[in-house]
This record gives C-alpha cells, sequence and structure tokens, in this order.
C-alpha cells in the first residue's frame, strides 16, 4: 500500500467509525454527545497516527498480500493494534473525563470491542473492494 492510499485508508476508516460511535458512545454512555464527540475526535486522531505505524510494521512482518489474509490473521491484526492503542487511550480517557482507572477501562473496553468488530469488517470490505477495482 503506498503512503497515499495507507492516508485514504485511515481517514475513510476514522470518518465512517465517527459517525457509528459518536451516537452509540452518547446512546450507550453518561456522557453527553459533546463529550462523545470530542473524546472520539481525540482517539480518532491518537487511532490514526497509531494506524499508520503498525501496519507498516506489519505489512512488513506478515506481507502486503492484503487479500489472502485469513479471519484469524485479521483477528489478531485488529486485537493487538487496539491493545496497543489502549496503553495510549486509557490514560487520556481518565484525565479528559476525570475517571477512576476501572471506570475509564469499561468505557475503554467497550470501545475497543466495537472497534475490533469494526476493524474487522472495514478492512476485509476494503481489501475486497479494492481488489475489484485494481483486477477489473
Amino acid at each position: 500500500m503506498s503512503t497515499q492510499e495507507r492516508i485514504f485508508h485511515s481517514i475513510l476508516f476514522e470518518v465512517i467509525a465517527l459517525s457509528l460511535l459518536i451516537p452509540l458512545g452518547s446512546f450507550f454512555s453518561d456522557l453527553d454527545m459533546s463529550s462523545v464527540t470530542g473524546l472520539a475526535v481525540v482517539l480518532s486522531l491518537t487511532a490514526m497516527c497509531w494506524n499508520y505505524v503498525y501496519n507498516l510494521i506489519f505489512d512488513k512482518h506478515f506481507g502486503t498480500n492484503r487479500i489472502e489474509r485469513s479471519f484469524f490473521m485479521r483477528m489478531g491484526h485488529a486485537t493487538v493494534f487496539e491493545l496497543g492503542l489502549l496503553i495510549v487511550t486509557l490514560p487520556l480517557i481518565m484525565w479528559m473525563f476525570d475517571m477512576d482507572f476501572i471506570t475509564a477501562l469499561i468505557l475503554d473496553i467497550g470501545m475497543i470491542i466495537f472497534f475490533i468488530i469494526y476493524a474487522i469488517v472495514y478492512n476485509w470490505c476494503y481489501d475486497i473492494t479494492k481488489h475489484k477495482l485494481v483486477v477489473s
């Protein structure tokens, strides 16, 4: 994947995720829509930076043939990505909302579950769509 495509991939991922996560986050938490939006945007920018670095490393170790990646490889990819992001986001959530560790962890785990599922679906759809557009 070229740098330009990685940037496009990451921005598209985050735009779709924000359009889903903000209403869901507000609905399932005690936080108002503006608080969820602020948190989501900060976490999105953090995730975009981590996404770029993480995928460069992942592709270097596991190859660039994305269309042949198995479900289990995609599950591992998404899980390790989210665990790496948790290291940064947990203290950020605690600070932004003045939350204790457990409350912030529960909120972050909810987002991680959402993003693991979303990342697998998004990347699989992206890879299939790209493959069809390039091969056709």
